[in-house]
């Protein structure tokens, strides 16, 4: 039976006492923590199609242009035919 303060290491890992691993669990956790938040703010930012309207609108007005002449441009061919 091990002792509880006991850490096996592997090669090259430097044995740590159980303090100093619930020390650095706990500092993951909170890293961890405010990756998740980062990463939902991102994900809201990215999924506001108001925001990203007003941030692209010169890209959005040509594409719809552009869209606008392939599709007038097909129904025309085909009222011909």
């Amino acid at each position: 039976m091990s002792h509880p303060e006991r850490v096996r290491s592997t090669p090259g890992m430097a044995k740590r006492s159980s303090e100093q691993i619930r020390r650095d669990i706990e500092v993951q956790r909170e890293q961890l923590g405010r990756s998740v938040e980062s990463l939902r703010t991102r994900v809201a930012e990215l999924t506001d199609w108001r925001r990203q309207v007003r941030e692209h609108r010169t890209q959005l007005l040509v594409g719809a242009a552009v869209a606008g002449f392939v599709i007038g441009g097909v129904v025309a061919l085909r009222r011909r035919r």
